[in-house]
């Protein structure tokens, strides 16, 4: 063991997964989660190319794959129901458009918290309310009035990070809308879902229904455009409100789907914004995932920037002998390129989804340049870190 402690903030999927891998490598860690349990629920989340040899390397192929939503494929409809395109999920050998595998994020959550739960400490119901830092540690303050000493704290509580603003300032700083909301929540499957997803959308919003492994619901799907979006992300009942009014007149089955708005249990609205940010520790404090560098749901690659992020995060701070300047920088360098290409195929799918100004020359579909599309699935080495301790490795094999 290496001695190390660190203290992780957010169980939902960049925490977990970075928990994992810091107690392989050694470290005794800590996840601290502000809601009292693990949310189900969510959107569907994808995992594709390097992303899934990630949950190969963490030994959680199976179990990812029993939970997935088995989607069949995509129907692009008319307001008639009339069948526009086809996806299927075989398609680009399963990273396209529906992906091979392809869960909800409260299952995958899940699937991380039961492989961690032994070696790693679950702290729910509570959350960081202040932290200073010196050359040796971080002494945190939790709002529970509770106080700990850690070696290293990382923010992996998503694009509204309250550790990001602690650590580097205000969320204007970093947060970029990019002129769409999103919401989505469980209904009841009266619409004959049966294994694939179906979209309609008119210029400027669109309406959607997915399967879920549990064929008695289906997952409702929103977006629409939403230039100047104020709305409280806590705001429940403000969201929809928001929601129903930019529906309002969408024909397809829309109506029968917001019907059931004010009887689901996992309502999310939210806007689709991306986090941008020139570095992300400062000191002993580090973030990940969304925290540190969303891509927006319009990338389709949050969750493959957060599994890899978090493999190469711990791997980098283990190699580094635990030295935080010199892991996060190297963590940094590694990720940055990345990064940067999910998020410019986020930026081009929102621009392709934005309604035009009504004066203003109809906008050209993006380029979607297939190296780009690579880099973002592809575009990046994970070392095997074999010099390091695993202490998953089989027995026999020999460890540091």
């Amino acid at each position: 063991m290496s001695g190390t402690t660190v203290l992780v903030a957010g169980a939902s999927i960049a925490g977990p997964a970075l928990a994992h891998w810091l107690h392989r490598r050694g470290a005794a860690v800590t996840v601290v989660e502000r809601a009292p349990g693990l949310r189900p629920g969510g959107q569907a989340v994808d995992a594709r190319g390097v992303a899934k040899e990630v949950i190969r390397r963490m030994g959680l192929d199976a179990e990812v794959r029993a939970a997935r939503t088995e989607t069949a494929g995509a129907y692009t409809v008319d307001a008639n129901g009339t069948v526009l395109e086809t996806f299927r999920a075989e398609d680009n050998d399963g990273d396209g458009y529906i992906a091979d595998i392809e869960i909800l994020r409260g299952d995958l959550s899940q699937v991380l918290h039961d492989d961690t739960r032994d070696g790693v400490e679950y702290i729910f119901g509570d959350r960081i309310a202040a932290f200073t830092q010196d050359a040796d540690g971080v002494d945190v303050t939790f709002e529970s009035g509770d106080r700990r000493r850690f070696d290293l704290v990382i923010g992996a509580d998503g694009l509204h990070s309250s550790l990001r603003e602690m650590a580097f300032g205000p969320h204007e700083r970093f947060v970029r809308h990019l002129g769409l909301a999103l919401a989505f929540y469980s209904v009841p499957n009266e619409f004959e879902l049966d294994r694939w997803l179906l979209d309609c959308q008119e210029p400027g919003r669109s309406a959607g229904l997915r399967p879920i492994q549990d064929a008695t619901r289906a997952m409702a799907i929103f977006s629409f455009t939403a230039a100047d979006f104020d709305v409280d992300y806590r705001d429940i009942d403000a969201q929809k409100r928001l929601l129903r009014d930019r529906m309002s007149g969408m024909g397809w089955l829309t109506p029968r789907i917001l019907a059931h708005l004010d009887d689901t249990p996992d309502f999310y609205l939210d806007q689709v914004a991306q986090v941008i940010m020139d570095r992300w520790s400062t000191g002993r404090v580090g973030l990940l995932g969304d925290a540190a560098f969303s891509s927006s749901p319009m990338s389709g690659q949050g969750t493959g920037l957060a599994l890899v992020g978090a493999y190469l995060l711990a791997g980098e701070l283990a190699a580094a002998g635990w030295d935080p300047e010199a892991g996060f920088t190297a963590y940094e360098a590694r990720m940055r390129s990345f990064v940067e290409a999910n998020q410019e195929i986020g930026r081009l799918h929102a621009h392709s989804l934005a309604t035009p100004a009504p004066d203003s020359e109809p906008s050209a579909e993006p380029e979607w340049d297939l190296e780009l599309i690579d880099r973002a699935i592809n575009g990046i080495e994970l070392p095997d870190y074999a010099e390091l301790p695993d202490l998953r490795a089989p027995a026999g094999t020999p460890t540091t």
